[in-house]
């Protein structure tokens, strides 16, 4: 009883982390977002897909340490938000280089941000006519990192923490 209660502990605490530190992760970049007026590109919002996919898988590894499921569940569930994690960091690397000009974008990109008007009457051609911004220029760098060079390195780190939690035995 008390191996497994051991064994459940340090699971719940890496499902925890993980799952407040994904929901931090996608929050900041809604909040540039929504509150700092930073429109994201179509990669941008690509980079987000896994973590809204995570986010759940993290708060089930909660709930199957909670509810004492063997904790082989546990892990395989922060193995699998590991394997996310990795996605999202190879997205950040990819549109990484297309920032730096490494490597082409996808088409779907845009290449100019219109502005929407709020008339209504144009408000069904302004859908037709106004793109997002281009996925070849950064919106804004901190420490010499975009937004998707920050993404890489969240990804990473949270893909170690969910790695750890699935492969550390005694956890």
């Amino acid at each position: 009883m008390l191996a497994a209660q051991q064994h459940r502990q340090p699971l719940m605490t890496y499902s925890l982390v993980l799952a407040l530190g994904m929901t931090g992760t996608v929050g900041t970049a809604l909040g540039f977002q929504h509150i700092g007026g930073y429109i994201p590109c179509a990669l941008c919002l690509l980079q987000r897909e896994p973590y809204y996919w995570a986010i759940p898988v993290a708060l089930g590894a909660l709930a199957t340490a909670a509810f004492r499921l063997p904790p082989a569940v546990t892990r395989g569930l922060l193995g699998l938000i590991g394997i996310m994690m990795l996605i999202g960091a190879g997205m950040g690397v990819y549109h990484s280089g297309v920032e730096w000009g490494f490597w082409a974008g996808p088409a779907t990109c845009s290449t100019s941000a219109n502005g929407m008007t709020t008339n209504a009457g144009n408000l069904l051609s302004d859908l037709n006519t106004v793109h997002g911004p281009s996925c070849t220029e950064a919106a804004l760098r901190v420490l010499g990192l975009s937004f998707a060079g920050w993404n890489v390195i969240a990804s990473v780190i949270l893909a170690a923490i969910a790695f750890k939690g699935a492969f550390t035995r005694r956890a």
